[in-house]
């Protein structure tokens, strides 16, 4: 637009409303980009990356779009100095949520597979390994950051770690106190809300976690209603009974089946589905209960499954569904292969059940 007598200022804004508009459509925009380019995964990428993931694609797409808009700022070196650090800031924000939810998708879909068909048992080592690669995105994108904007990483980071020796020297009880938080955060024992029991040096305590500060957490206790302000080191180091976290899920399956079964297949359909379901790692062991029944109208039957799945954190139970998910697909193969054909009624049915005390 050279010689435009429309001041730049407001060229970007326009732009950058269009990018609210159009960022909107950037799932659409890649979902057409592969079927165009990949059309015979276009489908399964689709279904297991792009539709789970509308809302990173989206603030990705609109922010990278924005970025892109700035160029009509740099006239104004001020207002650029001022708004261009925030837009990257934003921009390499959303590629790493973006970045995270991908791998998320990827290692519950294929992983899980991967590592079953190895022979290896799918626990919440891969929570594990999740944090560990959110981590690790999470320093790239800062790294990135501090390389667009130019910061000397190099004297930073020695000016960090000398200054990390002098103060470790000089406040080593509230740096205990500080890791002990770090390491609440990374593990997560207990969230804000939840009920714990506890042993520290007075004995055993009881009570709701109000809140976790920087270097303490404050628990409510049942009994008096009194605040107690326990440092975050001594619960990194005690053992913890997370009351609220002690749930089950329950299950609910129905298979039915394109014909009616005789007593054998009966049988058959009973071994299969307890074994399978037995594999999955987190369903409480002997919880699940198989009932094959005909149907009264039609000549059909069908198969009533239900069991607990275990879990501790809601990442957790999502995982043990994803497992389950699995072994729905063995049971489907293992079923097929003896001639008996069903079709599972949509959705799953899951019921919060709280643990017995």
């Amino acid at each position: 637009m050279e010689g435009s007598s429309i001041p730049h200022y407001l060229i970007f804004l326009i732009f950058a409303l269009g990018a609210l508009l159009i960022g909107k459509y950037t799932p659409g925009i890649v979902q057409l980009t592969i079927n165009r380019f990949m059309p015979n995964l276009g489908k399964e990428i689709t279904n297991n990356f792009i539709s789970p993931l509308t809302k990173p694609f989206q603030v990705a797409g609109t922010f990278i779009l924005i970025s892109l808009s700035s160029v009509w700022l740099k006239e104004y070196n001020a207002l650029y100095s001022f708004f261009n650090p925030l837009i990257v800031l934003a921009v390499v924000i959303g590629i790493a949520w973006l970045a995270s939810r991908l791998f998320q998708q990827l290692l519950r879909i294929y992983g899980i597979e991967i590592i079953r068909k190895s022979g290896l048992e799918a626990d919440e080592l891969l929570l594990v390994f999740e944090t560990i690669v959110n981590v690790a995105i999470g320093f790239i994108a800062a790294i990135g950051y501090a390389q667009s904007q130019r910061f000397p990483l190099t004297g930073l980071l020695a000016g960090v770690s000398i200054g990390g020796v002098a103060i470790s020297f000089a406040a080593s009880k509230t740096l205990e106190q500080l890791f002990g938080t770090v390491v609440l955060y990374l593990d997560r024992p207990f969230i804000p809300g939840d009920y714990i029991r506890c042993s520290l040096g007075e004995g055993e305590m009881y009570g709701r976690v109000e809140s976790i500060g920087l270097r303490s957490t404050k628990i409510r206790k049942a009994a008096t209603g009194t605040l107690y302000i326990v440092p975050n080191n001594q619960l990194a180091n005690a053992g913890i009974e997370n009351i609220t976290r002690g749930k089950k899920v329950m299950v609910l399956l129905y298979l039915d089946f394109t014909k009616k079964l005789i007593e054998r297949e009966k049988a058959l359909v009973q071994q299969v589905v307890k074994n399978s379901t037995d594999s999955v790692f987190g369903i409480d062991p002997g919880s699940t209960k198989i009932a094959v029944f005909d149907h009264d109208t039609i000549d059909q039957s069908r198969a009533r499954v239900t069991f607990f799945i275990l879990g501790s954190s809601e990442n957790s139970i999502q995982l043990r569904k994803r497992l389950l998910e699995v072994a729905n697909q063995s049971i489907s193969k293992e079923l097929k292969n003896l001639g008996i054909e069903f079709y599972l009624q949509e959705p799953n049915i899951y019921v919060d059940s709280p643990m017995t005390m």
